[in-house]
């Protein structure tokens, strides 16, 4: 590699580009240039570790053009304490300088990097929801589906006609929730909309901080969902309202001593979702302890735990369970199946 580069962050400034990066492989979070800079030089954990990876999206574009941002969607491995494998990041800025010298915008750097082995596609919910956020923050129009979204969610062409709405408007319209409109609309729509809609809609709200009242909506929405005993419900609730944290942990609690606080879908979105929950050593024990109870106890515990204990937040708290004195039986077995 190039002496002169040691990070992404100096390829991208030398280049003459503004950039922003983020973690899209848990929530869409924004990272900051410092945190990303301790990330890039090991000196901290990558703080939301998912299957071994970072999964980073990275959009620059250049200061004196008009044209449409650039994204990088790029994936990494960290090492076993979360930490950033550098020889990965090298390997992938020396196939850059390769492919593209230090002209990363314009013509010649479409389609370059299309075979890069770091270089991955995300999902199509994760892709909307990227979209959505990033023209929030560009102060760009919504893509052409979001006015018919709005129509939808306002009741005008009948909650069953959702076959005609696309993933994309969803997305749009999750990610502005800050228009008034949208948010009476949804609260309202709510009660009345079918699976198939509330699906990709939840997989959009997780990445909102959704406000006051449409968060004590959903807590309650998911209160009767363990009531009625209704899996799909819960997740779809979890989801929607992970990245509000208050609510999140009261709606959280509640599950976990539910009937359906063994329900495999249940606890994998705790996991995957509403991570920041499980920071909390007590509700940690309890959520464990269910996952130790489930029917397919040793694939489920141990992928759940193989998850958790990458998270830098949890790994403690995790670990401090290994030892601790007074687990049940079945958690303990679950945990020596573990090293067995």
């Amino acid at each position: 590699m190039s002496k002169q580069i040691a990070t992404l962050g100096q390829l991208l400034d030398n280049a003459g580009t503004q950039w922003r990066a983020f973690d899209i492989g848990r929530h869409i979070t924004k990272l900051d240039k410092k945190q990303f800079l301790d990330i890039e030089q090991a000196q901290v954990p990558y703080p939301y570790p998912l299957t071994g990876h970072a999964w980073l999206a990275i959009q620059f574009w250049d200061s004196k053009a008009s044209k449409e941002p650039y994204v990088w969607f790029l994936k990494f491995p960290v090492d076993e304490q979360s930490k950033l494998m550098s020889a990965s990041r090298d390997h992938f800025a020396d196939m850059v300088i390769e492919a593209l010298g230090t002209q990363l915008t314009g013509e010649q750097a479409d389609g370059k990097l299309d075979n890069n082995p770091y270089v991955f596609t995300p999902n199509a919910n994760k892709l909307a929801a990227f979209n959505a956020q990033l023209k929030v923050l560009l102060k760009q129009p919504a893509s052409q589906y979001y006015e018919h979204t709005q129509l939808y969610f306002s009741g005008k062409l009948g909650f069953e006609n959702w076959q005609s709405v696309a993933l994309q408007g969803i997305a749009d319209f999750a990610l502005r929730l800050n228009n008034e409109t949208n948010l009476v609309d949804i609260q309202k729509a709510w009660p009345h909309l079918p699976a198939e809609v509330l699906q990709p809609l939840s997989a959009m709200l997780e990445h909102v901080e959704i406000p006051p009242s449409f968060s004590q909506l959903l807590v309650e929405y998911g209160q009767a969902a363990i009531k009625n005993n209704d899996p799909f419900a819960v997740t779809v609730a979890l989801r929607s309202l992970s990245k509000a944290q208050g609510l999140t942990a009261q709606l959280v609690d509640s599950v976990l001593t539910s009937s359906v606080n063994q329900d495999a879908d249940v606890l994998l979105t705790i996991a995957g979702r509403c991570f920041k929950q499980l920071e909390d050593p007590e509700r940690l024990h309890v959520f464990m302890d269910n996952c130790a109870h489930h029917q397919q106890i040793t694939e489920l515990f141990v992928s759940i735990f193989a998850d958790l204990v990458a998270i830098p937040t949890i790994r403690p708290h995790l670990l401090g369970l290994l030892r601790k004195e007074n687990r049940s039986e079945t958690l303990a077995r679950a945990i020596g199946r573990l090293f067995s």
